[in-house]
């Protein structure tokens, strides 16, 4: 479900809840902010989760990196050190 998807539903629900006798309404008003508060809340983890995610893949390519430059590096010093032993 979509953002605008639910936001229309949840409107939808307080509207009819605002048709029911007081006091079940001011029961089901507040649990239906806490789940507009919940869902808030859950989009705003989802969005950090998704930097980290990022974040996390952006490390790992500079570490791939780094690992096979020093792979060449490593290669070139122990090609240099044959050829010194063969001198």
């Amino acid at each position: 479900m979509d953002e605008a998807t639910f936001q229309r539903r949840l409107g939808e629900l307080v509207a009819q809840i605002g048709s029911l006798p007081e006091p079940d309404r001011a029961k089901l008003t507040l649990l239906a902010e806490e789940t507009r508060q919940r869902h808030k809340e859950l989009k705003n983890t989802v969005g950090s989760l998704q930097e980290s995610i990022d974040f996390l893949r952006l490390s790992i390519k500079y570490l791939l990196f780094d690992l096979e430059a020093t792979r060449r590096e490593n290669a070139y010093l122990r090609k240099m050190l044959e050829e010194q032993k063969d001198s």
